[in-house]
């Protein structure tokens, strides 16, 4: 992963038809916006950095970190600002490969 002052670098480790494995590289101010996966789960690791996950359409959001791991069930919005001062770095397991993915808009918290 090369990091870059534009958007977040997302970079594929691996796929196959049961899941998508995926390392992402999120720099200070930036965000994966606000998204669904009609038809699986998205489990992040947390490697380093911090940031604040979306949990709901409504904008509420609790803080994650080094070491949590979190996940968005099936049809669970989630999303992440990384309102720190450090890159926030995880590892995204998306399952199935037929997870399905929908943007959504956000009301503000």
């Amino acid at each position: 992963m090369q990091p870059n002052d534009g958007e977040p670098i997302r970079s594929v480790v691996t796929q196959s038809d049961q899941a998508t494995i995926v390392a992402w590289h999120i720099n200070p101010g930036q965000r994966i916006a606000a998204h669904v996966h009609p038809h699986g789960q998205d489990t992040w690791t947390i490697l380093s950095g911090s940031g604040s996950y979306l949990l709901a359409g409504d904008g509420a959001s609790q803080r994650i970190t080094a070491g949590d791991v979190v996940i968005a069930h099936v049809g669970e919005v989630h999303g992440v600002f990384n309102d720190g001062q450090v890159p926030l770095v995880f590892v995204s397991v998306v399952t199935p490969l037929e997870a399905g993915f929908e943007p959504l808009q956000v009301q503000a918290a």
